[in-house]
């Protein structure tokens, strides 16, 4: 077996270095960055210890940590995290086993853990740990289009070769079988992308097309519903989500291989829809409407459904794996007992590899339950390249599409049994769990904490939970008992029949999506070039994203569509801090 450099014919080049420095806040020479990077030990020994000498540097002194009472709130605060932490049980799908208390700490630490996740009622001043948003982890590098591409602050030196290398394969131009690049052949033969970076520029989120056919950081998922009690019973047992259209498999793939059609292209029309807030001002949301056109295999199934999803950033996904399943399911209330209108759900899945029954946390619809479980579909999916946890050579090729199964694949049995080895697949998923959250910019600004508290008020974080503190057991100590604050609570809501796309995801329904994790939100045009959002990419602002919100979200969205002009402004200025 060659080693992993030889399968890598050039490393990219631009890979950014570990820079360390404080975090301005640009204003008065002020920073935002706290004393400490956020682990929750104080002694960590995991800390990048430069990292936190030069974030010290210019610092503001933060006051003690403030536990006063939830009243202070107008609205009610949902904490059931606190009652999961201490062992009550958690509501989960029925007839599956998964953990409803954590196993890793002390009575000590869970109630250590209870506190500093309690949401808080004091917006006079940031909170301690706030900036560093996703820990020890956290990048305090300089903004730039880079900021969602550095590697979390507090990674041995040793294991940045990995990181590098990782990066080097994410960025990776596949081509078609056979070619005298072996290592790099087996591409498709249908395929959306040529490598996880043209989804994911800089690491960041994706767009819908806005001139021309090109749709590359975005495509149209394919599904039709359960029809018959087999089918019924295996997505009730999570043994699959979906079932793909009988010609165009699970997804539709815009490119091919030479000498194979292309599925067909996706075509996109908008509608203008005025709505007008409670001061009179008007905000035009535009409504898509989906279309597959000049399909090159017959039409899909009456019964198929499109669901448009473009990529998401790849920033915190190893924090967000690392939560523990307890402190996520102590949120979960699918029958919503507490009377709130909020129902989030747990997604029940098996992971691709091991089978096993596990929480989903990742993708649109939290279809998948770990990092290495996304970046499989995608290899497979988005690609066409197989892995060990996904062998298909063929990618997303059905029995109806018999030319595109007779091409060549990139198998190359002195490399393994997959065109991706398990040595690749586990590059790319250390790459994927270690890109750095940035750090907070004027998370201590009176606007900003204006809009916090505005944020709060409005019901916000009845799904966009503020923090977690992940497990101190995991694989990657780096991502050990760090405080992060994600802005999401990893659960599925129904956001109404503005936002339904029709389609079943497993336990999702057609009108559910996973609450999307919020760091990062406000670096979108910097690093992504764009200020696109939502599944779709629909909404062009954050002001428009907010407005589509029904369903669970609905009260929320009525509680900012009544804002002062002030307010709004006020809470838009929190989500850009993020």
């Amino acid at each position: 077996m060659p080693s992993i450099a030889s399968l890598i014919p050039v490393l990219v080049t631009g890979i950014q270095s570990r820079r360390v420095g404080a975090v301005n806040d640009s204003v008065k020479g002020e920073s935002s960055a706290p004393k400490d990077l956020g682990a929750l030990d104080s002694c960590d020994e995991h800390r990048n210890e430069e990292a936190e000498r030069q974030a010290r540097a210019g610092t503001v002194e933060f006051a003690a940590w403030n536990h006063r009472l939830f009243s202070k709130l107008r609205l009610s605060l949902r904490i059931a995290a606190v009652a999961a932490l201490t062992g009550a049980p958690a509501a989960i799908a029925a007839g599956f086993d998964l953990p409803v208390k954590r196993t890793d700490l002390s009575a000590a630490d869970l109630q250590r853990v209870a506190d500093v996740t309690r949401p808080t009622a004091d917006f006079s001043k940031a909170e301690q740990y706030e900036a560093m948003q996703a820990g020890a982890t956290t990048s305090i590098d300089p903004v730039t289009e880079d900021s969602f591409s550095h590697i979390s602050a507090n990674i041995p030196f040793e294991e940045e070769q990995n990181f590098k290398l990782g990066n080097a394969l994410f960025r990776k131009l596949w081509v078609s079988a056979p070619s005298s690049t072996q290592a790099s052949d087996g591409l498709g033969p249908l395929f959306n992308a040529r490598s996880c970076m043209s989804c994911h520029v800089n690491d960041g989120r994706g767009k819908p097309p806005e001139r021309g056919p090109s749709a590359t950081s975005m495509l149209l998922r394919l599904s039709r519903t359960a029809t018959r009690p087999e089918e019924e019973k295996a997505i009730a047992a999570a043994d699959v989500v979906n079932f793909p259209d009988l010609v165009y498999g699970h997804q539709l793939q815009d490119l091919a291989v030479p000498g194979l059609a292309a599925e067909g292209k996706m075509a996109i029309s908008y509608q203008e829809e005025p709505v007008t807030l409670s001061d009179g001002e008007i905000v035009s949301l535009r409504r898509p409407s989906y279309a597959v056109v000049n399909p090159a295999y017959g039409p899909l199934d009456p019964a198929t459904t499109i669901s448009p999803r473009v990529a998401s950033a790849m920033i915190g996904l190893g924090l967000i794996e690392a939560v523990p399943e307890a402190d996520i399911l102590a949120h979960a209330d699918p029958d919503d007992a507490d009377g709130d209108g909020i129902s989030g759900k747990a997604a029940i899945v098996r992971d691709h590899l091991s089978g096993k029954i596990a929480l989903g946390r990742f993708g649109w619809k939290a279809q998948n339950a770990t990092v290495r479980d996304q970046s499989a579909d995608a290899f497979a999916n988005d690609i066409g390249i197989s892995t060990p946890d996904q062998p298909k050579a063929q990618g997303d090729c059905t029995t109806a599409e018999e030319k595109c199964l007779a091409m060549p694949t990139g198998v190359q049995k002195r490399l393994g049994k997959e065109e991706a080895p398990g040595s690749i697949l586990d590059l790319v998923t250390f790459y994927s769990s270690n890109l750095a959250v940035p750090a907070r910019r004027k998370a201590s600004f009176p606007e900003t904490l204006q809009g916090k508290r505005i944020f709060y008020e409005s019901g916000c974080i009845s799904c966009h939970m503020p923090k977690f503190v992940t497990r101190r057991d995991t694989s990657d100590k780096a991502q050990s008992f760090q405080l992060i604050w994600p802005y999401s609570d990893v659960l599925l809501h129904d956001m109404g029949d503005g936002l339904a796309d029709g389609q079943q995801v497993g336990l999702a329904s057609g009108r559910e999506w996973r609450t999307p994790p919020l760091w990062g939100i406000g670096l979108t045009r910097t690093v992504s070039g764009h200020s696109f959002f939502l599944h779709d990419g629909r909404a062009r602002d954050l002001t428009e994203a907010i407005l589509w919100h029904g369903g669970e979200a609905e009260k929320a969205r009525n509680a900012f569509s009544s804002l002062s002009k002030d307010d709004r402004a006020a809470l838009i200025t929190f989500l850009e801090s993020l």
